[in-house]
């Protein structure tokens, strides 16, 4: 049986799982990455809306302030990130111009009514506006419109192109192994390493546990579960798609459309998306996902129809008993980096300075220092000590 020796290792190759390596390579640590397929889980569905005001539900405050803090760190996190990858400005697809959230009828604009109260009390800053300012501020929104409101502090980022550059930062500078962690490895009460699929065993002098749903077959403290949701990639025309995200609710479905930057073609892909189950994770698209999402979609977007369906695409997003991430140290080596449910790219920044902060880099100012804080009292993977066993006879 062979062996290899690392100061950090990081098990999971999505975009929090590269975030971690990324950040341990900045303190100039040894990294070897475990993942048999690099951001082919929920990376590779997700939408990128980088949205604590939306997603922010009823008893989830504490979600919604660990949003924010991310959102925040969002502008330095993807400058730092493409300056690292040795990549232009703007090339990981961060748009900071705001969201349309849209009722289709009278019971939706209620539910949508209920959840501006909710944002004034979080003082979240959103606020109802009319249909005709909604199709002033996109044109691409239909005629059938009960009501709207716009979302200033909710935006966007383009997952697969972060993901694009974390793993060019990894592959240049760490051990990316394209295989599964298997088990963790335990000595007095301590996680020294790993051994993956063929058999290889990684001492390790710190294990960052970021498998998304996964984590928690190797790590019982992680109590996670696959939450399958469907996305669909539509090529369209930009002038009959819209130009900022577009939040609405048709009939109590949810669905979104998030729009990419226009190609100089004149075209441009748009995500949609909003399905989430609680079911197994097999990667397999159900016809009747499709249907609900175009046929909600072009209610509010109609220019959708002529667009060109380029990909479905199912996974499973991480989630945990109360939906929100776990983040901190779980065991002594081990730190955990998962569940982050829905909320997985826009927490990413704010995984980062956690990540920072847990390997003892310099302090990143005060934004960091608050996600940090809020990290520490909303996202403690110890919070669910009493309910899971986190011994070796639990994990191993």
């Amino acid at each position: 049986m062979s062996s290899r020796r690392c100061d950090v290792l990081v098990i999971g190759g999505g975009i929090i799982g590269l975030t971690a390596a990324w950040r341990a390579l900045e303190t100039g640590a040894n990294v070897v990455v475990l993942d048999p397929a690099p951001g082919d889980g929920a990376t590779h569905a997700a939408a990128g809306m980088l949205a604590p005001v939306m997603e922010a539900g009823f008893g989830e405050q504490g979600l919604a302030r660990l949003g924010t803090a991310s959102l925040a760190l969002w502008p330095a996190f993807a400058e730092a990130l493409e300056r690292a990858a040795g990549l232009p400005p703007g090339a990981v697809g961060l748009e900071t111009t705001g969201t349309l959230a849209v009722a289709y009828d009278g019971d939706d604009l209620a539910v949508l009514r209920r959840l501006l109260d909710l944002h004034r009390e979080w003082d979240l800053g959103s606020a109802e506006i009319s249909p005709d300012e909604a199709r002033r501020r996109e044109p691409a929104v239909g005629q059938r419109l009960a009501g709207a409101a716009w979302v200033p502090r909710d935006h966007q980022v383009d997952p697969r192109a972060v993901h694009d550059a974390l793993t060019a930062v990894v592959v240049a500078r760490a051990s990316l192994v394209r295989r599964a962690a298997v088990s963790l490895t335990w000595a007095d009460g301590a996680v020294v390493g790993a051994v993956d699929e063929a058999g290889t065993r990684y001492a390790a002098g710190t294990v960052v546990l970021a498998a998304g749903h996964a984590s928690g077959a190797l790590f019982a403290g992680a109590p996670t579960r696959p939450v399958p949701g469907t996305t669909l990639r539509l090529d369209a025309d930009a002038d009959r798609s819209p130009a900022v995200v577009v939040r609405g609710t048709v009939q109590g479905r949810p669905v979104y459309a998030a729009p990419r930057a226009v190609r100089p073609d004149g075209r441009r892909e748009v995500v949609v998306g909003a399905s989430s189950d609680e079911r197994e994770d097999d990667h397999l698209t159900r016809a009747g996902d499709v249907f609900a999402l175009l046929r909600d979609a072009r209610v509010l977007l109609p220019g959708l129809d002529d667009a060109v369906l380029l990909e479905t695409t199912t996974r499973s997003r991480p989630g945990s008993p109360d939906n929100t991430p776990l983040l901190g140290w779980a065991a002594d080596g081990l730190y955990l980096a998962t569940g982050h449910h829905r909320n997985g790219i826009l927490l990413t920044a704010l995984t980062a300075a956690a990540v920072d902060e847990a390997l003892g880099a310099a302090p990143g100012g005060t934004e960091a220092l608050a996600a940090v804080e809020a990290t520490a009292r909303f996202a403690d993977p110890r919070r669910f000590a009493d309910v899971y066993s986190t011994t070796r006879g639990g994990t191993a």
